[in-house]
């Protein structure tokens, strides 16, 4: 490596080259190499251990798990990529595409989420990130109950459409823009839920007006989300009115909300930041530190990465069965929504908004000189691989190191053919050179 960074000073060139992307390997990381080592011994102890403190054991996690297990793994197939310039070839693995587990396959999921938001749902107006979580001692409803977990989301968006309606004096059809994420997971994957939601600082009246809102009281606010979940919790059977009289008479609730987080109009590259952040996966892997060889995890719940001023941040030792048992409990259900969209941003109003504009979109405008792509356009272009990672990283990752650009050639996926492409290739870079023949 050293040789090839001396080599290329002397090439002028070779500074004007991008950066070459540089393909993941999820078998090299603590995360998965902990769940490969000891899935099964935390299933094992699972009832016996973790059960009062993680809730019951589901048994679609064994599916997941062996999904993640063969992310990115070239037995399971790939994509053939080949430069149309130097003719050089490389392979491409396939993701497993789990939610809440696998965070390369998170990242991307968050960045097609954002770029989503940026194209086709968020208007050009202010928006605020609010923050709604719940005492301690609530949580638990929510661990055993995970499909209350929508319904807490819901009472975040009728908190923040009431107080909205009231401060607009508007009372029918005003609706705030809202996009919610319940995000199950604390510091170190602690099972703590609370809902992130991309609000309007306004909304729209029944005319199809905007109407800012640039102020709410947070404290009636708070009040109104901790009655809604309370009478959401006793309308499930799980809390009585006894116990809801005595959560009402505490000084300090548990319940927060926060809303610091504010983006201007015509920041919609922040806003996909931000969105990002919402959808991130529990585990970060630049804080995570194990080895086969230790009984605990080292983790960092907040690492000199997010606070540059903080040289040796707080690290945390958790036995490691513990945190893995803290990932597994982050894992949703199959089909269990978790991504929320509301109001002005609900996908029924945005399919008739667009069905209203669509004559409009079809003409096009002779004094347009580059007229915009078809909704099916962008989000193919949204989708592809090599564009989200072009939109987060501002990296190729179809570049060839000669500057030309990979294209994909072929899908393997029957094991045979994988099987002898992979013997192929091992027997190549196994091969040793033949000695020099001596000269007479």
């Amino acid at each position: 490596m050293g040789a090839l960074a001396a080599t290329s000073a002397f090439l002028p060139e070779a500074a004007s080259l991008p950066p070459v992307y540089r393909p993941r390997n999820p078998r090299s990381t603590p995360l998965f190499q902990l769940v490969e080592a000891h899935y099964e011994d935390v299933k094992a102890l699972w009832e016996d251990r973790f059960e009062n403190t993680h809730g019951r054991w589901r048994g679609f996690t064994d599916t997941v798990i062996a999904r993640y297990l063969d992310c990115a793994s070239p037995e399971c197939g790939f994509a053939r990529l080949r430069c149309d310039e130097c003719r050089s070839e490389r392979l491409l693995m396939f993701s497993c595409r789990q939610r809440n587990l696998c965070p390369s396959c998170d990242a991307k999921r968050a960045a097609a989420f954002a770029a989503f938001l940026h194209d086709e749902v968020f208007e050009d107006v202010p928006h605020a990130m609010w923050v709604f979580t719940i005492p301690k001692m609530l949580r638990v409803y929510f661990l055993h109950h995970r499909e209350l977990l929508g319904e807490l989301s819901r009472c975040a968006y009728d908190t923040l459409q009431g107080l909205m309606s009231a401060a607009a004096f508007e009372e029918d059809g005003f609706r705030p823009g809202m996009v919610s994420v319940v995000q199950t997971f604390g510091e170190a994957a602690r099972f703590h839920p609370h809902v992130h939601a991309l609000c309007s600082r306004g909304g729209w009246n029944a005319s199809g007006q905007w109407v800012p809102v640039p102020y709410l009281d947070h404290r009636m606010a708070e009040e109104l989300f901790r009655h809604r979940v309370l009478r959401l919790l006793q309308s499930e059977g799980l809390l009585s009115e006894d116990r809801i009289r005595l959560l009402l008479s505490w000084e300090r609730s548990g319940f927060s909300i926060d809303d610091s987080v504010r983006i201007p109009a015509g920041e919609k590259n922040t806003l996909e930041k931000v969105a990002r952040y919402m959808l991130r996966s529990p585990v970060r892997l630049s804080r995570l530190e194990w080895t086969k060889a230790s009984a605990h995890v080292l983790y960092a719940p907040k690492s000199s990465h997010d606070e540059p001023s903080e040289l040796f941040p707080r690290i945390e030792k958790i036995d490691a069965l513990e945190f893995l048992a803290r990932v597994v409990t982050q894992i949703p259900e199959p089909r269990r929504h978790l991504l929320f969209y509301y109001g002005h941003y609900a996908n029924a109003v945005r399919g008739r908004r667009q069905a209203d504009e669509q004559d409009d979109t079809a003409r096009p405008d002779p004094h347009e000189d580059q007229p915009t792509s078809s909704p099916a356009r962008k989000q193919a272009l949204r989708r592809r691989w090599a564009d989200l990672i072009r939109r987060v990283f501002e990296i190729d990752p179809l570049l060839c190191p000669c500057g030309g650009t990979f294209r994909v050639v072929a899908f393997i996926t029957e094991p045979r053919v994988v099987r002898k492409i992979l013997d192929h290739l091992n027997h190549n870079a196994n091969r040793e050179r033949a000695p020099p023949t001596p000269s007479n």
